[in-house]
């Protein structure tokens, strides 16, 4: 079911809530001016750093880049790295303030991707490690590249899959259920050009 709304004085979003997917999506969040002016500033003021990940038993070096900046001690751990925090830049404060009032939780982190071009992608998975306790939301901003967005439900391969389009400027925000069920992915597309920046906001628990 995908529900479409507009609010005076507040961004337009859809809906949708199907099969414990629960996401909605602020298209316009941020405006391109606003959008343009912060994937300069995180391009510059932002500890980026090659990702390294265990893939069956190997290190691997992945083609974007990460960051984690968080509350003191807010560590997280997935696929056999673990990140310590950065300290918040007033950027990343600004952005995550903003959309903190429309999100259920007040996140106190958030792990940056940076996509040089289309060629670089992200597998199938779910945000679900322990640190993001029973039902974790995720406030997904996009700063750059348009780009295509899938969601597959774990078990069940006579659901359809969803494909959403992130534009510049977007919002997403994961709920209730959906990590449990849905993995995401952001698939490769070779004729895309320009870079995208992506912010995943968290809430860890402990």
């Amino acid at each position: 079911m995908i529900d479409k709304s507009s609010r005076s004085n507040k961004p337009s979003y859809y809906f949708v809530k199907e099969d414990c997917l629960k996401i909605k999506v602020f298209e316009n969040f941020f405006s391109s001016f606003d959008s343009d002016n912060y994937i300069r500033q995180l391009q510059r003021n932002i500890n980026w750093k090659k990702e390294e990940i265990m893939v069956w038993g190997k290190k691997i070096i992945t083609k974007r880049e990460v960051a984690w900046y968080a509350d003191p001690g807010k560590t997280y751990s997935y696929s056999g790295a673990k990140f310590f925090p950065n300290e918040w830049t007033k950027t990343l404060l600004e952005i995550k303030n903003k959309i903190d009032d429309f999100s259920p939780v007040i996140f106190n982190s958030v792990l940056l991707n940076k996509y040089s071009d289309g060629k670089t992608g992200m597998g199938w998975h779910s945000d679900d490690e322990k640190e993001l306790g029973t039902n974790p939301v995720i406030g997904s901003v996009s700063f750059g590249a348009e780009r295509d967005f899938l969601f597959k439900h774990k078990k069940n391969k006579d659901i359809n899959n969803l494909k959403i389009h992130l534009k510049n400027g977007s919002l997403l925000i994961m709920m209730g259920e959906t990590q449990h069920y849905w993995l995401h992915s952001l698939p490769v597309r070779k004729k895309i050009k320009d870079k995208r920046i992506n912010l995943t906001f968290r809430k860890i628990i402990f």
